[in-house]
């Protein structure tokens, strides 16, 4: 899997090496919680995570500014879709990096290696309610609002959260670019 370059990232394959940066912002209460997961508690945690959802995974990247980890973005099988030209994106990110314009660069870039390299017919993305950063994030790439699924997950408190639905398909991508 390639790396990813734009104008101020690198998105890169995350290794063991990460730990540390992953743990910098998986351990803040106001990351995981805003997509259902737990904040970690101990740099074990973290690299247990590392070994089953980062390394070694296609199409899952680290974010990369400043020389350091900062967060994290893949395009996963879609659980709500049985289609394999279809991926949904996840991310991440650091809150110190929050409201910069980070994640926006590295989901654009996301999706043009979706479209273009993986040849993906569509792709999809989804956040809580209260999310309001996410949202912008997926309203400024051009996702289409579907809907919202309702009491569609539980997190990690036992709560059942609604989910705000988006998806693009390759053609509305293309009309965008």
């Amino acid at each position: 899997m390639k790396n990813i370059i734009t104008k101020n990232l690198r998105l890169r394959p995350l290794t063991m090496d990460d730990t540390a940066d992953v743990f910098a912002y998986s351990k803040n209460k106001n990351v995981g919680p805003r997509a259902g997961w737990k904040p970690h508690e101990t740099i074990d945690e973290t690299e247990e995570i590392m070994k089953t959802i980062f390394v070694d995974q296609e199409n899952v990247w680290g974010i990369e500014k400043d020389n350091r980890i900062i967060g994290s973005i893949g395009l996963i099988e879609d659980p709500h879709r049985q289609n394999d030209q279809a991926r949904m994106l996840g991310y991440a990110l650091s809150e110190d990096y929050w409201g910069q314009g980070i994640m926006t660069e590295a989901a654009r870039a996301v999706l043009a290696y979706g479209f273009n390299t993986l040849g993906l017919s569509l792709i999809s993305v989804g956040h809580y309610p209260s999310n309001l950063g996410s949202q912008r994030v997926i309203e400024k790439c051009g996702f289409l609002y579907e809907g919202t699924i309702r009491q569609a997950e539980k997190i990690y408190t036992g709560e059942i959260r609604d989910v705000k639905a988006y998806s693009l398909t390759r053609a509305e991508y293309e009309n965008l670019h």
